[in-house]
């Protein structure tokens, strides 16, 4: 008999897309392995992507972990890169360190992962150093994420701020754009490509176009979570036409 995991995801309120492609994702493994997944969320108010917000959505984080450890969830993901990004260089560790005990508070012991920490232990994974990433953040957010993922000992060659300032127009924005967009950086000396380094800006669609394209490895936001969450239930790593990461050679 299959086992069943439940999958807790701490998401921001006007979130659309987390909920989607991590469940998708999933959901297409299932297809090729006997484990089966159920998905349990937990919501922090935010609708504007601006610090200010971001910082007061990062303090419902607590509650969240609380609630959904309530449901005995076997794994946690903080479902936003950059309300973590935005709260100084390394934070993701505090965060998911702060949040597991919490999880363990409630006799209900489960880790706690943020797609910003998945997202720079994924480029560590596939041996990325130079890098090109395209954020859907206005300017002085994606120069954060991008100091937060050079801190982290990474080269970011180029860049994109798509300057989208309402979350849920972040959530609409059309991943078939995403081909065209890779294609105005310097992604020619890039080990790897971040093509969403946002996990509600929709990508899933374009991973595997934009990897033909340029024949580079690519990882975005909700991959990286993916690929961290399977990991951290000791679970294989792969999921069909889900990119490099999810392909099973790492």
């Amino acid at each position: 008999m299959s086992k069943t995991y439940r999958i807790g995801q701490i998401v921001p309120s006007s979130n659309t897309t987390m909920e989607t492609e991590i469940p998708a994702m999933l959901r297409l493994r299932e297809s090729i392995r006997p484990e089966r997944f159920t998905f349990h969320s937990s919501r922090m108010r935010m609708k504007k992507v601006v610090k200010e917000e971001l910082a007061a959505m990062d303090a419902e984080s607590d509650r969240c972990a609380l609630e959904l450890s309530d449901a005995r969830v076997d794994v946690l993901g903080y479902a936003c890169l950059v309300a973590i990004m935005a709260m100084g260089h390394g934070y993701h560790r505090a965060s998911q360190e702060r949040l597991t005990k919490h999880t363990a508070s409630n006799d209900a012991h489960a880790p706690v992962l943020t797609s910003a920490g998945a997202l720079i232990d994924a480029l560590k994974v596939i041996g990325a150093k130079r890098i090109v990433v395209v954020a859907p953040y206005m300017l002085p957010l994606t120069d954060l994420v991008v100091d937060y993922i050079r801190n982290e000992g990474y080269e970011v060659l180029d860049y994109c701020a798509l300057e989208i300032p309402d979350n849920l127009e972040v959530g609409r924005h059309d991943p078939a754009n995403l081909p065209a967009i890779v294609q105005t950086l310097r992604y020619q000396d890039a080990d790897a490509i971040v093509l969403s380094a946002c996990v509600q800006m929709p990508s899933l669609p374009a991973v595997a176009k934009v990897e033909a394209m340029t024949g580079k490895p690519v990882i975005t936001a909700a991959i990286a979570t993916t690929y961290a969450m399977l990991n951290e239930l000791g679970l294989e790593a792969i999921v069909p036409g889900a990119g490099a990461l999810l392909s099973g050679a790492y």
